[in-house]
């Protein structure tokens, strides 16, 4: 036999000897495989595996998984904080959020601080607390009417409250009629263990009154003219002004005094004439509180540590220690010392020392923070909108809150002389909390007067959202899963 064809029947041989992997039959059309049988047929007719590739588990040198670098971190939370505060509702929530909050919080703090003055006077522990949270109720309920009144409405009410206001802080004025409460004749008995000071519902009026005002000139294009920004503004300014010197309430008269210089800022008063209304307010400040001891001896007690050893600057340096002795967190809330007769009105116009002693520095930065909050909400509010009237009136409201909060903590802190301005939604007072709240409603209506808001709002509406939901949709089959 040739040498080919014996190599040709020794390969065939070879062949024979190797087994053959089983494999499937072909099955016929329709009829379904078994799972193993299909299996085996896949496998041996040459179906490969999917490969993992080299490095690709965990903690592979190859791995391609992306990693987020540290230095992002910040830079993505401030962006992720910047879309949120961009969003239509922010400033409405926030505004709605602080204010409750600032509310809440200053009930706690009225119990814990008065109720050793409420004993001291044989009342039961919870009168101050009792009376406080009348008012907060009251105040809830204009701050909800305000908040769903429409922004016409508030225009149309700023006449009428101007009026009625000038007309009770007349009233305050006529002997056997007014009451004097620490030295200031700004009080009106109600009956009962009732009062009411309608200078604080001077500043709402002011607000609300000047704002239209403004808003009216400025449609008619008469802001250019100097006379048009001053009169009638001014003078009914200095009106409300005077009728409360009359009662010697300094502190609420620097407040409506800064309303007036927001409102004259707001409509782009220029510096030559805002410089010199400034001036003249300043000059008459200091011969107000030159020809005045009391005065004279608050400005005195600026940055004191220690009281006089006649007992002068005794508040002030009692509302340092009350701050020092809190410490971090505080001595914890009902703990306070200085609330037992060696600070006086621990409830009013010094709670925010008794809040540094109970609470401690977390607390009163807490407090700092809502008011912080609650302004810049209010800022957004006046630079956002297109209306000269809710521009003014909530650049109004945020400076008044914003000054009586500097001016109310500065004094507490020893940085400002003692003004006797309570603590915005904090201290107690309904004559002072009643008002606020009335003027947080109004920004909280400004806020939802926004455009963007509004149609946010509208979508959140249960039957709105529905309809829409049911638009975005799409039909399917009956057979469709």
């Amino acid at each position: 036999m040739p040498a080919d064809e014996r190599f040709a029947v020794r390969r065939e041989s070879a062949r024979a000897s190797v087994p053959r992997p089983l494999t499937a039959a072909p099955a016929p059309a329709g009829v379904p495989l078994p799972p193993g049988l299909a299996l085996r047929g896949r496998l041996a007719t040459g179906a490969r595996r999917p490969e993992t590739p080299r490095g690709s588990g965990r903690g592979g040198s190859g791995s391609r998984t992306p990693r987020t670098g540290r230095g992002g971190g910040p830079r993505r939370a401030y962006e992720r904080a910047r879309r949120a505060w961009d969003r239509p509702l922010t400033a409405y929530y926030v505004i709605l959020g602080s204010s409750l909050l600032i509310t809440v919080l200053g009930l706690v703090m009225v119990y814990s601080a008065s109720m050793i003055k409420a004993l001291d006077i044989s009342k039961p522990a919870t009168y101050f607390f009792g009376k406080q949270f009348l008012a907060a109720v009251i105040g809830g309920g204009l701050m909800l009417i305000a908040a769903r009144m429409p922004v016409k409405l508030h225009r149309g009410l700023a006449y009428p409250i101007l009026m009625v206001t000038v007309f009770l802080m007349v009233l305050v004025q006529v002997p056997g009629i007014g009451m004097s409460v620490n030295g200031n004749q700004n009080w009106l008995y109600l009956g009962g263990p009732f009062q009411l000071q309608p200078s604080e519902f001077g500043k709402l009026a002011l607000i609300l009154w000047g704002a239209d005002l403004l808003a009216r000139k400025q449609d008619k294009r008469l802001l250019t003219q100097w006379k048009h920004m001053l009169v009638p503004l001014v003078p009914v300014a200095f009106m409300l002004l005077g009728l409360i010197m009359l009662g010697g309430d300094m502190g609420t008269a620097i407040i409506l005094t800064a309303i007036l210089f927001g409102l004259l800022w707001l409509a782009g008063a220029p510096t030559r004439l805002f410089a010199g209304v400034l001036g003249f307010a300043a000059v008459l400040a200091f011969l107000l509180i030159r020809t005045s001891p009391n005065r004279m001896s608050r400005l005195a007690c600026m940055g004191v540590s220690e009281p006089d050893p006649e007992g002068g600057c005794w508040q002030a340096a009692h509302g340092i220690y009350a701050l020092a002795s809190g410490g971090w967190f505080g001595s914890g809330l009902g703990a306070s010392v200085e609330k037992w007769g060696q600070l006086p009105e621990p409830h009013t116009d010094f709670i925010f020392a008794i809040t540094g002693e109970e609470l401690g520095l977390a607390g009163t930065l807490s407090v700092l923070a809502l008011f912080a909050a609650l302004g810049y909400a209010g800022i957004r509010v006046a630079g956002r909108t297109e209306d000269p009237f809710v521009r003014y009136a909530a650049g109004g409201v945020t400076t008044w809150i914003t000054a009586q909060a500097v001016i109310n903590i500065g004094a507490v802190l020893g940085l400002l002389p003692i003004a006797g301005v309570p603590l915005p939604l904090f201290s107690y007072g309904g004559s002072a909390l009643l008002p606020t709240m009335f003027a947080v409603g109004l920004m909280i209506a400004f806020a939802r007067e926004d455009p963007a808001a509004k149609a946010a709002l509208a979508m959140r509406k249960p039957g709105v959202r529905w309809k829409t939901m049911r638009r975005r949709v799409k039909k399917r089959s009956s057979g469709e899963r």
